[in-house]
């Protein structure tokens, strides 16, 4: 597991679009998992970012959401099929056949559940999920006592999430107690696991999450198993880790940049790229 603390919210959630720019870089046809919520709102805007002034090019990834609600339809603004549109899709050059989240209003929900899980599998598996962490400690909404080994499947939300979630929906409109939620074991799965969370707040959920014992009351411990985790946390929410000063500050100089200044070169297909496009298909070449 790698930990990486940064200074604020805003560079957090720049050192994950970093990393997730690098992996489309690296791997057009990436498969990846997304997450949502208001920490991940920083996130997508940077992907924008990207896209519109480097030229970051989705158009062959392949994208499986975490979670949706059950009994929202998918242009209800409360619902995540929504969210992702608005905050990322509808912004980049993805094709919207290729992004895929459960739904919500299926008339039969574990058939729906199954049919996600095999379509991931019929799309070569996840290879970078990005995460939150609930105040509870939940991953996607596998809520306490989830098993680690968990698939896709509906899931009952704790009082807790359903007191974190409610006040973003408008009061007239009750919050489902429902949703459809990757596993725990779907989550493992993943070639590589990304979770980002910012706030004290979360402090306390996150050093149990990341030095605490494995345990299924608390789900992102189970990241502990993972071969490939970085952990992206702004100082608030490194407060409480006992080992504060063994993580790393700032972004390891392993990782490149694909942040907006890189000046634009020619891409395959005549339009502009960033250079770091070419540069890294170089590297990846074999080139120098």
């Amino acid at each position: 597991m790698e930990v990486i603390i940064q200074p604020n919210a805003e560079s957090a959630a720049r050192v994950v679009a970093n990393l997730i720019g690098e992996a489309v870089l690296a791997k057009p046809d990436l498969v990846l998992g997304l997450a949502t919520g208001k920490t991940m709102e920083t996130v997508y805007e940077a992907l924008v970012q990207m896209h519109q002034e480097n030229g970051l090019d989705f158009s062959r990834c392949r994208t499986f959401n975490l979670d949706e609600y059950v009994g929202l339809a998918p242009d209800d603004p409360c619902s995540y099929h929504y969210f992702m549109r608005r905050r990322l899709f509808d912004a980049v050059n993805i094709d919207p056949a290729n992004t895929h989240l459960p739904h919500g209003l299926a008339e039969n929900l574990e058939a729906e559940c199954a049919h996600y899980e095999r379509l991931i599998a019929a799309n070569g598996g996840i290879d970078l999920q990005l995460l939150g962490i609930g105040l509870n400690g939940h991953l996607g909404f596998n809520e306490p006592l989830s098993a680690f080994r968990s698939r896709t499947r509906v899931e009952t939300l704790s009082r807790m999430t359903r007191a974190q979630n409610s006040p973003l929906f408008p009061k007239d409109k009750p919050m489902p107690r429902r949703a459809i939620t990757m596993g725990v074991g779907t989550i493992l799965e993943a070639r590589r696991c990304l979770l980002l969370a910012t706030g004290s707040e979360k402090a306390d959920i996150l050093a149990c999450a990341i030095e605490g014992p494995l345990m299924t009351m608390v789900t992102a411990t189970a990241l502990q198993l993972h071969p490939a985790t970085t952990i992206v946390l702004d100082e608030a929410a490194a407060a409480s880790l006992r080992k504060n000063e063994h993580y790393k500050r700032g972004l390891p100089s392993s990782h490149g940049r694909v942040a907006p200044e890189i000046s634009p070169a020619v891409n395959h297909n005549g339009t502009h790229a960033p250079a770091a496009v070419k540069e890294k298909n170089n590297l990846l070449a074999g080139k120098s």
